[in-house]
């Protein structure tokens, strides 16, 4: 890993991952957890001290980053009552056996994940039958406008920010890979430039 990769984009993401507008919208999804519990990119913890400890018996943190995990390990160490499992690894491929988890969360890692087709069949089976997914991210605009702004920028978006995609729509996703959302939502965030900030959220279950 470069230097930038290496020093400089984990702590910006960290940042850029945990502004009042983005920790609103974690909020929205997280404490929804239940049981076994797949995140898919903890990045540096950021979702731990959401999670409802009492609804949740164990939480695998997958992150391919060695960085990040060093960094949400302190978040774990603080996250009272929350049995977390750290492994190094991208969604692609997860170390979990089939029909094993409750629930998976996405929180602002769709955008980055390049093979995101095989994360969200990973996602699927993992899950146990009747478990859900449950998602909160960022992504392309219903304003043409807006949408033009952000196909301009992404490539920009890509080589500075870890490879975050800013047209991905993930309800798409989800249903183009076997989900159907059955609580969604959107709003573009306050405070946040709309190239930047219009929102997903909600639940999905495998088709």
């Amino acid at each position: 890993m470069g230097f930038y990769s290496c020093y400089i984009l984990p702590p910006l993401i960290d940042c850029a991952c945990s502004t009042k507008p983005i920790m609103k919208q974690r909020e929205k999804v997280v404490p929804h957890a239940e049981g076994r519990v797949l995140e898919v990119g903890c990045g540096s913890g950021t979702n731990f001290g959401l999670y409802d400890s009492s609804n949740v018996s164990q939480v695998f943190a997958l992150e391919p980053d060695a960085q990040m995990i060093k960094k949400a390990q302190k978040r774990a160490d603080a996250a009272e009552g929350l049995n977390i499992e750290f492994m190094e690894a991208g969604g692609e491929a997860v170390p979990l056996d089939d029909n094993s988890v409750d629930t998976v969360v996405f929180t602002f890692t769709m955008c980055t994940i390049p093979p995101i087709d095989a994360a969200l069949a990973e996602a699927r089976r993992v899950l146990k039958p009747g478990g859900k997914l449950l998602y909160s991210e960022h992504g392309g605009a219903p304003d043409e406008g807006i949408l033009k702004w952000q196909r301009r920028l992404e490539p920009i978006q890509k080589t500075l920010a870890g490879g975050c995609h800013l047209t991905r729509v993930p309800p798409r996703m989800l249903e183009h890979n076997g989900f159907t959302v059955t609580d969604g939502e959107t709003m573009y965030l306050p405070s946040t430039p709309k190239v930047l900030g219009f929102a997903y959220w909600g639940q999905a279950v495998v088709s």
